[in-house]
């Protein structure tokens, strides 16, 4: 055999060693091989790492009442019964409730809250009002703002399904009150009243009714 012939065998023989160790130390690209993952497939896989515990603690509740509280046992029941229901979200709604709330009783405009507040409340509103306009005086008020906000308690009652929240109140607002005449009789334009106010919401959890409705007021 000629030379031009080995040395060609020679080569043949090398690249087919170097191909069988190439697929050795690389692998192929067959069977059951791990796909390329992009990287919204990543964070898709990577999802459920960051789902919350079934068991864990409800930070929906307990960033506003202690975790082993009654409080925190009413409202569990609350969400049990009606999942869209959101404690952070409620507390946004009773900010703007109590605003709303106390000015229409401030300006004598209580028919403007009649589907937010409970038949015993408006009563106790309404006497108030009906003895201002006896004595022919006129409320002229301000609000400020609330300075600060706690969820104090909650109930649940199991067989109605009707779950309470009680919130405390700290605002702020200016007041003046005058007679028949104009005259300023209490309050003043410039002097700012302090209020502190508790304030007790009621809905049925189970209801079609999406409103929460004040039912007791204190201080």
């Amino acid at each position: 055999m000629n030379s031009p012939i080995i040395q060609l065998l020679v080569l043949a023989g090398i690249a087919v060693f170097l191909i069988l160790r190439l697929r050795g130390v690389l692998g192929t690209r067959e069977g059951f091989e791990k796909p390329a993952v992009t990287r919204e497939e990543t964070v898709s896989r990577r999802k459920p790492e960051f789902d919350v515990i079934e068991g864990g603690p409800d930070l929906d509740i307990t960033d506003h009442v202690a975790q082993d509280s009654a409080a925190a046992t009413a409202l569990a029941a609350m969400k049990r019964v009606d999942p869209s229901f959101h404690v952070g979200e409620f507390l946004g709604g009773a900010r703007g409730a109590y605003e709303m709330i106390l000015m229409a009783f401030e300006n004598s405009e209580l028919d403007s809250i009649v589907p937010f507040i409970s038949q015993d409340v408006y009563d106790a509103f309404a006497g108030v009002v009906d003895e201002r306009e006896a004595k022919g005086l006129t409320v002229t008020a301000n609000f400020i703002g609330i300075s600060d906000m706690t969820l104090a308690h909650a109930e649940f009652d199991e067989i109605t399904k009707e779950g309470e929240v009680t919130v405390r109140f700290k605002s702020e607002m200016t007041s003046v009150v005058r007679n028949a005449e104009g005259e300023i009789v209490e309050g003043s334009e410039k002097e700012i009243k302090r209020l502190k106010d508790t304030w007790t919401f009621a809905r049925r959890m189970d209801g079609d009714d999406p409103n929460w409705k004040l039912v007791a007021t204190g201080e």
